[in-house]
């Protein structure tokens, strides 16, 4: 059996769509919320997959770092990274990838979970990252028994 817990953190960015065509081209921001489901197939002595004091510290640490207050920019927006670097102090963040909350979330799950929980013995299995009250995206992994059919 496996247990799952969620911890949700709250940040601000700003963003741009990179050749979106609409008005998410433009440079605006978002107050996101970001869902961490994070699942192990054990407990510790407690009884817990992990301290919900201990996921947040782990990944709020990290959105504060990387995300909060920045710009999340695609690398390849060379325009919005050359205005955007203009700004003296500024925070960029470059994306592999437009960063729109599908990728925002796919990032979070595929790249920044596996190395915040390195050594918890929990696994992220869904990050959902809200960018407005009434829209969210959701990135998942398949449950190991069923990701070999």
């Amino acid at each position: 059996m496996s247990l799952t817990i969620m911890r949700r953190i709250k940040f601000c960015a700003g963003h741009r769509l990179f050749e979106h065509g609409g008005k998410c081209e433009h440079f605006h921001g978002h107050n996101y919320v970001a869902d961490f489901f994070v699942t192990g197939d054990e407990v510790d002595s407690v009884g817990r997959v992990l301290d919900f004091a201990d996921l947040k510290a782990r990944t709020k640490g990290w959105i504060d770092e990387n995300w909060d207050h920045s710009f999340l920019v695609f690398e390849g927006d060379e325009n919005a990274i050359q205005a955007l670097e203009l700004v003296r102090p500024t925070r960029l963040f470059k994306m592999p990838y437009n960063p729109t909350a599908e990728n925002m979330a796919r990032y979070l799950l595929e790249e920044m979970c596996p190395k915040v929980l390195d050594g918890t013995g929990a696994r992220a299995t869904s990050v959902r990252i809200w960018e407005t009250e009434e829209s969210y995206a959701e990135a998942s992994v398949s449950p190991p028994e069923l990701s070999n059919q």
